[in-house]
């Protein structure tokens, strides 16, 4: 905690993650995550299961992605008992009006966030496809006590 602390006080994270998602796009980046208000900036796993989960962020198959429309949606978790900071350990931290980048397949997409709530785990609706192009991100809580969801849905504003 005191390291995010110090990262999102300082600034330099939190603005060099701003201007990431600002600026071109690189090479190599590949399928990526940018989430500048918890100092976030790791790639997304695609993959068929629960266990790509254990890589980082996951994009939930059967879902949307960037260059689709509708509805993205990733996942991570917030801590685990082998990893107790998890991907999304911060995902609190979002706020509305947040900016959220995703690097996909070589193209840009920025997203504003429009929301953030918690739901039960079995409000699955989460997970729905949209007609608006969104991105959805959602992990457990509370921390230690994952008896819910905190989801974040956002929408998009941008794409280059």
């Amino acid at each position: 905690m005191v390291a995010f602390w110090l990262s999102n006080h300082s600034g330099a994270k939190t603005k060099q993650l701003t201007t990431k998602i600002a600026g071109t796009i690189p090479t190599s980046v590949g399928n990526r995550l940018i989430v500048p208000s918890m100092a976030f900036d790791q790639p997304i796993f695609d993959g068929p299961d629960m266990r790509t989960l254990d890589k980082g962020v996951w994009r939930r198959p059967n879902t949307s992605m960037p260059d689709k429309g509708g509805n993205t949606v990733i996942v991570g978790h917030r801590f685990t008992y082998t990893n107790p900071r998890g991907a999304f350990y911060y995902l609190n931290k979002v706020k509305i009006g947040d900016e959220i980048g995703i690097f996909w397949q070589g193209k840009k997409y920025i997203y504003k966030v429009s929301s953030v709530s918690e739901v039960s785990p079995t409000q699955l609706s989460v997970e729905n496809n949209t007609l608006n192009a969104e991105l959805t991100l959602y992990t457990c809580t509370p921390l230690w006590l994952p008896k819910d969801r905190l989801v974040v849905v956002a929408q998009l504003e941008a794409q280059s």
